[in-house]
């Protein structure tokens, strides 16, 4: 079946009203404008929601709740599918900033999250903030493993503070 070959429901198709063609079509003079007024001008249109002096609705009606205003940094997420890590070595600890250095994600301080498209063939143990199940299992059944970041209230991931935390102690 095609589209060409649909027949037009009956009254679905009407002919195009021909405006301004002399007063016996019925559409004569003022072209079913009316008189005056905004609308009877060439070049009247106005905005979607427009009401003319009043109040728009959008305007009129409360705006209820908190919205979080977002630098962008925390709420990035990059995803990388299991069939990508196959450009790694075989034994190879795959961390973002390695992600990054061989131009699978944009920036190491993005969230990636790997999900279980493709087959894995190469052993490989992957450091990210979130796996799917699948990818978890493609992963373990290619002897690998998968490590999870975790991500502080703040967005920053928690290896970073323990490292600063370590930083200190020494």
């Amino acid at each position: 079946m095609d589209i060409t070959t649909i027949p037009a429901v009956p009254g679905s198709r009407h002919r195009r009203k021909r405006v301004g063609r002399g007063i016996g079509s019925g559409h004569g003079k003022t072209s079913t404008r009316g008189q005056k007024g905004q609308r009877a001008r060439t070049g009247s249109s106005k905005r979607p929601g427009f009401e003319g002096s009043r109040t728009p609705l959008i305007r009129r009606i409360p705006k209820r709740g908190f919205r979080r205003k977002s630098t962008g940094r925390e709420w990035t997420i990059e995803i990388i599918n299991v069939e990508q890590l196959n450009k790694f070595s075989d034994g190879e600890r795959i961390t973002p900033e390695r992600l990054e250095q061989s131009g699978l994600i944009r920036d190491a301080e993005h969230h990636v999250k790997l999900l279980g498209d493709g087959e894995l063939k190469k052993r490989v143990t992957i450091s990210v903030h979130a796996a799917s199940d699948g990818a978890k299992s493609k992963v373990a059944t290619a002897g690998g493993g998968v490590e999870l970041i975790e991500v502080s209230r703040g967005g920053r991931a928690a290896r970073e503070s323990s490292k600063s935390d370590d930083r200190a102690a020494s």
